[in-house]
């Protein structure tokens, strides 16, 4: 039997289904790309987000760690200067106690030398045991009679007694002072400490008695003129 067609309806022919399958196709392709933009810009766009973040953060951080690094050295510095002005000031502290220590110790060892030093009078005792306290100190030997002896035979114990009549006035060097010292003899046998004047007793003495002893032993061995 021949199949029936129903009027108005036609059947699909090969061709007519695979120009639909085509158009399909087309419309489908038409909306993925219409589409593809706009997901490559939002990728894009969140993908950015991130990175921009990042910067912004790690710039943050960057200059956070520069303030706290400045500080630190500002701090560093002061620390310095503070502990270099202790430092001074300790050293001119020291310093300052140092010198006054060696001032007291000068003035303590000038006022021990003073109570040392015995006052002498000023006068024929006193001349000569200011002598012997000196000839003690110089190493020189004599004592009080012996000196004593001697400056009574040569000047009566006057220190400004002069010879004007002996072999040595006349050479032109007279005898001068307690012990008629010459000034050849008292410029020889000077003690240093002592005046250099052949008139001033204590220096007259010591000098006698310094020749008396480089000639005779002692001036207590002289027992005429020398």
């Amino acid at each position: 039997m021949s199949a029936s067609r129903t009027p108005g309806h036609s059947r699909l022919t090969k061709a007519h289904k695979l120009s639909i399958a085509g158009v399909a196709t087309l419309s489908a392709a038409a909306v993925a790309f219409s589409l593809a933009p706009a997901d490559a810009a939002e990728a894009q766009t969140v993908n950015a987000a991130p990175v921009a973040w990042t910067q912004a953060v790690g710039g943050a951080q960057t200059k956070t760690l520069q303030g706290r690094l400045s500080a630190q050295q500002v701090i560093s510095q002061a620390n310095a200067k503070a502990a270099a002005k202790i430092k001074a000031d300790a050293d001119a502290k020291a310093k300052a106690e140092a010198a006054a220590k060696k001032a007291r110790e000068q003035k303590a060892a000038a006022s021990r030398s003073a109570a040392r030093t015995p006052v002498f009078a000023n006068n024929l005792d006193g001349w000569i045991k200011e002598a012997l306290f000196i000839m003690k100190k110089e190493g020189i030997p004599g004592t009080y009679a012996g000196i004593h002896k001697n400056v009574m035979r040569e000047s009566s114990g006057n220190p400004m007694a002069i010879n004007n009549w002996d072999i040595n006035a006349q050479n032109g060097i007279p005898s001068k002072g307690l012990l008629q010292v010459i000034y050849p003899t008292f410029k020889a046998y000077h003690v240093k400490g002592t005046k250099f004047d052949q008139y001033d007793p204590v220096a007259n003495i010591v000098a006698a008695c310094n020749y008396a002893a480089d000639r005779y032993g002692s001036m207590d061995n002289v027992n005429s003129a020398y």
